[in-house]
């Protein structure tokens, strides 16, 4: 007995550490079995709606396309974020959303697919940050709904399989909310002070659009941080002056070159980036008066403004599914917290996307300066993020009479909301909308007894309340995935009663007033209006004898310049969309190509990215995106032709300066040139040899 009592214990096994396959499809070791798997699968889902037959939309949006091809051979483009390789403007937004596609470009080459799958990720990895953010404060279940509702919002499904600067911005800002989220919980300086990098960051995305986060988020931290309030008030200075750096380096750099060192800055008028931040791209934006734009003067005419901006014909479809539901839900988890301590991570989390959607939505909602349907993406997350929130605080508390009738009014709401939206497009599936209203209702009867049934049956309505709320969003986006979209201004989803249907997307917004394109206020620029739109929402098919872009679209009278981006012999090209000429108008420009800096000059970015695009050369974009801005001054063009520097000049384009507000540069160029060379028709296209002038 002595000798067993005096053998040495043996040691303890320890389990071994789990592999890295099986943490991924467990998740951690307090969550449920179905919670890894249910996250996977929603990712995985979201990237196949994201990538599905994403090349069918081709370059998408050419204006950013070129830029990215140029900067995929020229760093200095790639810095600035210019328009083309031999850098003559720059895009009128900072280049940082340009970087991610230009690296890309310069690992697998230049693609529809190296442009747009950056943007497709960017939306998974949106949808998993906002899963995160969510499920840190209310749980795995608001989470995964958190998440699907992003994942399904028809504008982020638009966007993210787009390359406008959207995606990112987007995905930046809701990094920065779970980093704020956190911060809130541990208060933790460095945390917040990461919040300001990705705010600043954003601002190199759209400037001053990624800062209608700021004041909410500071006020939270000021409100709710863990810590006394002076370590708030000096911690939230510091991240204000990380803000500061991470997006003003760039613009510091760029005022301080020279500019005839460094491209002409586009949107501006004065070759200034502060100008296009604070003018074009800034306040211009909220009054309307945005000196060189294409709606000019104030109140710009994009539509009426004012509450019920975000639920109209141009945007309801858009984002507000469940908007209404998020503002109910939001209210009432407030009231569920209303005795919490101060510093309550629940309260201070649904205020941060709270305050968010409020700042932004009205924002958007009473900005007179243009305006976009897809620019509501900017309130995907914010939406999501407080229905899961939200949702979650009101039903912990069911077992009130209160908490039950609030659930069952949303249900009922959402649904007739659903109805209301899906009858604008009443060719669209019309057997949905009573489906979605039916169970909706049907939804809200249970919900109103939930608290006295058994596990299974409160499992079922609750499944059903949320099939029913996400079923015409999850339609649209399904049809939006299903859908080529080119050009400067896309919708989601299918064309509604009281959109205007412009090219490349469903029914929503289109220009001023929802009208067409400016110059004579229905059709493209000069005053010539398109042949119907197609099927979807697409490009406008043929405007003109075989097919060949409408005339009159452009400085000079000349002709449009190309076929139109869907292939089928229209478009509008210029101002709106991109050309895409034929096999013997990029001949011509190609040929000598490497005798001169650019191989044609267009008036407008769209129209001189169609032609760069499909010769991968360099193409002067005269005026930048409107043809309004002083680049190249007449005097700077001719000296450029009498250094034998351009080859082609490409008739047509954009609006340039004959109507609107901004300079008239590029029609007094488009005039001398008609003036002092010959033309020739190559394939429907105009051109002047700018090596040949008349005798």
């Amino acid at each position: 007995m002595t000798a067993l009592a005096d053998a040495p214990t043996p040691l303890r096994t320890e389990r071994p550490a789990p592999r890295p396959w099986t943490r991924l499809r467990r998740g951690p070791a307090g969550d449920p079995r179905w919670v890894r798997p249910s996250l996977l699968t929603l990712l995985a889902a979201t990237g196949l709606l994201y990538l599905w037959d994403l090349s069918a939309s081709g370059w998408a949006n050419a204006f950013y396309a070129a830029a990215v091809q140029a900067g995929s051979e020229s760093w200095t483009a790639f810095f600035y974020g210019s328009s083309d390789a031999a850098n003559s403007i720059t895009v009128d937004k900072p280049p940082a959303s340009l970087w991610v596609m230009e690296i890309a470009v310069r690992l697998f080459g230049l693609s529809s697919w190296s442009l747009l799958v950056p943007q497709a990720l960017m939306g998974v990895a949106t949808v998993g940050v906002v899963y995160l953010a969510v499920r840190r404060v209310a749980g795995a279940g608001a989470g995964l709904l958190a998440g699907t509702a992003m994942a399904l919002t028809p504008v982020a499904v638009l966007m993210f399989r787009f390359d406008n600067p959207d995606a990112l911005l987007v995905l930046l800002l809701t990094l920065a909310a779970y980093l704020l989220t956190r911060a809130l919980q541990s208060g933790r300086r460095a945390t917040l002070v990461g919040v300001g990098v990705l705010i600043g960051f954003a601002f190199l995305t759209k400037t001053l659009q990624a800062f209608l986060v700021v004041p909410g988020f500071a006020l939270v931290w000021l409100a709710c941080a863990p810590t006394t309030f002076r370590r708030r008030v000096v911690d939230l200075l510091l991240a204000g002056l990380a803000m500061v750096v991470a997006g003003g380096w760039w613009v510091a750099v760029v005022e301080l070159v020279p500019a005839e060192y460094r491209p002409y800055i586009g949107g501006s008028q004065t070759n200034s980036v502060w100008e296009l931040i604070w003018g074009y791209n800034g306040l211009g934006r909220l009054t309307g008066d945005e000196t060189g734009s294409v709606g000019g003067g104030a109140g710009g005419g994009w539509g009426a403004t004012g509450l019920g901006r975000m639920f109209d014909a141009e945007q309801g479809g858009q984002i507000a599914w469940l908007l209404p539901a998020a503002l109910v839900l939001a209210v009432a988890g407030l009231v569920v917290v209303g005795r919490a301590t101060r510093a309550d991570a629940r309260r201070s989390a649904l205020l941060v996307w709270v305050s968010w959607l409020l700042v932004t939505g009205l924002t958007f909602s009473f900005m007179a300066g243009i305006f976009h349907a897809y620019y509501t993406v900017a309130l995907a997350p914010a939406v999501a993020a407080t229905v899961g929130i939200g949702g979650s605080l009101v039903w912990s508390r069911r077992g009130s009479r209160w908490a039950r009738g609030v659930l069952a009014a949303t249900a009922a709401g959402t649904g007739v909301w659903a109805w209301v939206l899906l009858g604008r497009s009443a060719d669209f599936l019309p057997w949905l909308a009573p489906v979605v209203l039916g169970a909706s209702l049907l939804a809200a009867l249970g919900l109103l007894v939930v608290h006295r049934a058994r596990r299974a049956v409160v499992g079922g309505v609750l499944g059903l309340a949320v099939v029913a709320a996400l079923a015409g969003p999850a339609a649209y986006a399904a049809q939006t995935a299903g859908t080529a979209h080119t050009g400067s201004i896309v919708t989601a989803g299918p064309t509604v009663a009281g959109g205007s249907g412009f090219p490349g997307g469903g029914g929503g917004a289109g220009f001023p007033g929802g009208q067409g394109a400016p110059g004579g206020g229905q059709g493209v620029p000069g005053g010539q209006a398109p042949a119907g739109a197609g099927p979807g929402g697409q490009a406008p098919t043929g405007a003109g004898p075989g097919g060949q872009a409408p005339t009159g679209a452009g400085p000079g009278g000349q002709g449009g310049a190309g076929r139109g981006t869907d292939g089928t012999g229209g478009g509008m090209s210029g101002l709106l969309d991109a050309a895409d000429p034929g096999t013997e108008v990029v001949a011509a420009l190609s040929e000598d190509a490497s005798s001169y800096t650019w191989v044609a000059a267009a008036v407008g970015s769209q129209s001189a990215a169609g032609y760069q695009l499909a010769t991968e050369q360099p193409v002067m974009a005269i005026g930048g995106f409107n043809g309004t801005d002083p680049s190249p001054t007449l005097a700077e063009f001719q000296q450029y032709v009498a250094d034998g520097e351009i080859h082609w000049f490409i008739a047509g384009g954009g609006a340039g300066g004959t109507g609107g507000s901004g300079s008239s540069t590029s029609s007094e160029i488009a005039a001398w040139v008609e003036e002092t060379f010959t033309s020739t028709t190559v394939d429907g296209v105009t051109l002047y040899d700018l090596t040949a002038p008349q005798a």
